[in-house]
């Protein structure tokens, strides 16, 4: 089903090279994987998924928001029939980068219909404090407060949580005792179990020396003490260190029943499998770009096909290694590239006009890693549309 038939596609087209020249590139024999999922799963798996854009809107794309509803409801009903759950409004949904809480409140609303409407498919949701400017944030009880309002709101639209990491609390906490007061507060209202997301400055600069120290093994004494003295408050902790062994020494420390949601987008596939002391289930934003291979890989794992696991899933890191590179919160353009290029919308616009965060040489590298992965769902598509990028960027077929 999934094995290259030919050693080399007919598919061809130029790119440019890091050395400033353009070469003839030609396409590998494609892979083709599942659009529904085979078999079952034995890790929780969510896509952390982007939103498109309406590229004929009238806004300032700087200034305002403007969603293609239609189509961003239709990925997450492809990341659905995959057996993947759906991580709504997160940062792979430009949360802070483009959708402000208004915005995101309503694909939250509108995701957790649709998920309904299909018997409860998968979906958590971001609820974080970003409607309170850091700036604005003045005392712990700023950032409560600003987290009650949104709990209660994606609770009442029937929404699981996420709680987000919180720009104000990072600005306003002066040590580790104001972010437990603030966890402890927070968590103790919430309906249901919460996955808790601790995301590194790597992704958000405003989110440095998170936990109150710049320590990263103290912070990790914190974060662990927080989630395990509310255990029947925690589902899982997402964890975006882009560190492998420090996500192994904290899934071995959290509290029976506390899963481990991997958010390393380096190192998925090895946290995945696990060893013989545990495993990570997964909250990835690659999991968007790579939604089909990720299925197919983690069906395989279930049925006790390791190596089939790692055939398949291997390949796709290097391409997650370049999608995430530094600056590493620019990542949404290479998720929202793999998006048109597999036809999930018919434009490379974004919101807030973030498609111009990458090069030109980056799109190019993608392209190639996406193919040697086997990840173009249809190479002529994919070709025809990587021609048109490039073609509006100087470089003509």
């Amino acid at each position: 089903m999934n094995r290259p038939v030919l050693p080399m596609s007919s598919l061809s087209l130029k790119l440019p090279t890091a050395n400033g020249q353009i070469e003839t590139y030609r396409l590998a024999a494609s892979r083709a994987f599942p659009a529904k999922l085979e078999g079952t799963l034995n890790r929780i798996a969510f896509s952390a998924a982007h939103v498109v854009a309406d590229p004929l809107a009238d806004v300032d794309p700087w200034l305002s928001a403007a969603v293609d509803w239609d189509r961003t409801i239709a990925f997450r009903e492809h990341v659905w029939d995959l057996g993947l759950g759906v991580a709504e409004a997160m940062d792979t949904a430009q949360r802070g980068m483009g959708m402000d809480w208004p915005n995101s409140l309503e694909l939250i609303q509108r995701s957790v219909a649709a998920a309904k409407a299909r018997g409860n498919a998968l979906v958590f949701s971001g609820a974080g404090t970003d409607h309170l400017a850091p700036e604005d944030a003045k005392s712990l009880d700023d950032v409560i407060r600003a987290y009650e309002e949104q709990i209660a709101a994606v609770e009442k639209a029937g929404g699981r949580i996420i709680l987000m990491a919180s720009r104000a609390l990072a600005k306003i906490g002066r040590n580790p005792d104001d972010y437990a007061t603030v966890y402890h507060r927070v968590l103790s209202q919430v309906r249901e179990p919460v996955i808790i997301h601790w995301l590194g400055d790597m992704f958000d600069p405003a989110l440095a020396n998170y936990w109150g120290t710049p320590d990263l093994n103290a912070a990790m004494d914190v974060a662990v003490a927080v989630i395990n003295a509310n255990a029947a408050k925690v589902d899982g902790v997402k964890v975006s260190l882009l560190d492998e062994q420090r996500e192994i020494d904290m899934r071995r420390r959290l509290g029976k029943g506390i899963k481990m949601y991997t958010g390393d987008d380096f190192n998925y596939a090895e946290l995945i499998a696990g060893d013989a002391q545990g495993f990570s289930h997964a909250l990835l934003g690659i999991f968007d770009a790579i939604a089909p291979a990720a299925s197919y890989a983690l069906s395989r794992l279930a049925a006790g096909d390791e190596a089939g696991f790692h055939d398949v899933l291997g390949p796709t890191v290097p391409l997650s290694r370049h999608i995430f590179k530094a600056p590493t919160r620019f990542y949404k353009t290479g998720i929202v590239f793999m998006a048109y290029l597999n036809g999930h919308q018919d434009h490379f616009t974004m919101v807030g006009g973030q498609e111009s965060t990458r090069s030109t040489l980056h799109l190019a590298e993608l392209f190639r890693l996406a193919d040697k992965a086997g990840l173009l769902a249809n190479p002529e598509l994919a070709t025809r549309r990587m021609q048109a990028v490039l073609a509006l960027r100087g470089i003509e077929a």
